[in-house]
């Protein structure tokens, strides 16, 4: 299924990907400057377990078993495998939405969360809004560890699926 939160989706990992890339020094993807809670490469692990999990066996049947604490606990994972987590974080959500129907999007999602029931699509909404916002701290997290000002494409407006140039 073709979807505006697909394409948000979509869009936001491949920044992900450019932002994980555009670290020089690998290493520099876990420094933690002062201030900072998380390092770039926590992020993405949280946010690749995030998305296989509600979205991928959810709605794509990946398997995909979480494991939030080590999300947050494992350090010095490689460049190499945070790139193949975005990569089969892509994969698994393009099986979910090959799968998702329109009567599931307006249903409620299968499990309770947090103790409350939440619709689908809202939660596909939220979902996608937790990766742009947790992508823009991996940005500044890369400005401030690296010294280079310079943007990495995040939330280009021009990668939705919609987008179609106008010459004129």
């Amino acid at each position: 299924m073709k979807h505006p939160i697909l394409s948000l989706l979509l869009r936001d990992l491949a920044a992900l990907r450019r932002e994980i890339e555009a670290y020089p020094d690998e290493r520099q993807i876990w420094a933690l400057p002062p201030g900072l809670p998380n390092s770039a490469g926590t992020l993405t692990l949280h946010l690749a377990g995030n998305l296989q999990a509600f979205i991928g066996t959810a709605f794509g049947k990946t398997g995909y078993v979480r494991d939030r604490p080590a999300e947050f606990s494992r350090r010095d994972v490689s460049r190499r495998e945070l790139l193949a987590g975005i990569d089969a974080t892509v994969s698994a959500i393009n099986a979910a939405f090959a799968r998702l129907t329109t009567e599931q999007l307006a249903a409620d999602f299968p499990d309770v969360l947090n103790g409350s029931r939440y619709n689908v699509e809202d939660l596909l909404t939220h979902l996608a809004v937790h990766l742009g916002f947790h992508l823009g701290q991996i940005d500044y997290h890369r400005r401030v560890v690296t010294g280079d000002p310079a943007p990495a494409r995040v939330m280009a407006m021009t990668e939705m699926m919609s987008a179609r140039r106008v010459d004129g």
